[in-house]
C-alpha cells in the first residue's frame, strides 16, 4: 500500500502543472483502492471557470471514470485545504477521506474556518488529515505569489 506522502507527491506534481500555465499552483489526486483514479489542477484561468479548482476537476473525473457518483471507497489529495464549495463537493460524493497539504486561512473549509466534514448537521461526515508535505506545498505556493508580485512592479 502506499502512503499518503506517495500520493500528495503526485498532487504536488499537479500543482507545479497549474503554476507552469499561470494558474494558483494547486494540485489534487484521487485514489480508490490504493490505485490513482483522477488527478486533476487549477484550471480557473485558463477555462474562465470559478469551479475549475483542482480537487473540483479531479473529483469530476474520478466520477466519470468510475461510472458513479459515489466515491464513498476514495480519498482525495490535495495541496491547500479545500474551500466550503469544494469541501461541499466532497461531501456531496460520499468520500471516505481528505488529505490536505496546507491549511487555508483565508477559505479552508476542512478545521480552518469551517469543518464541513464533520458537522453533525450533514448527512455524511469524512475523515480528514492535514500536513501531509506542508511545507512543500506551501513554499509552491508563495513562490508563485512572490513571482507574481514581482511581474506586477
Amino acid at each position: 500500500m502506499r502512503s499518503d506522502e506517495t500520493y500528495m507527491a503526485l498532487a504536488l506534481a499537479e500543482a507545479r502543472r497549474a503554476a507552469e500555465l499561470g494558474e494558483v499552483p494547486i494540485g489534487a489526486v484521487v485514489v480508490c483502492e490504493d490505485a490513482l483514479v483522477a488527478s486533476g489542477h487549477n484550471r480557473r484561468e485558463i477555462d474562465h471557470d470559478p469551479a475549475g479548482h483542482a480537487e473540483f476537476l479531479a473529483i469530476r473525473s474520478a466520477s466519470q471514470a468510475l461510472g458513479r457518483w459515489r466515491l464513498s471507497d476514495c480519498t482525495v489529495y490535495v495541496t491547500l485545504e479545500p474551500c466550503p464549495m469544494c469541501a461541499g463537493l466532497m461531501h456531496q460524493a460520499r468520500i471516505a477521506r481528505c488529505v490536505f497539504a496546507s491549511d487555508d486561512p483565508k477559505a479552508g473549509a476542512l478545521g480552518t474556518l469551517y469543518d464541513l466534514s464533520s458537522d453533525e448537521r450533514l448527512n455524511h461526515r469524512f475523515e480528514v488529515t492535514s500536513g501531509i508535505l506542508a511545507d512543500e506545498s506551501a513554499e509552491l505556493l508563495r513562490n508563485f505569489f512572490r513571482r507574481l508580485r514581482e511581474e506586477r512592479s
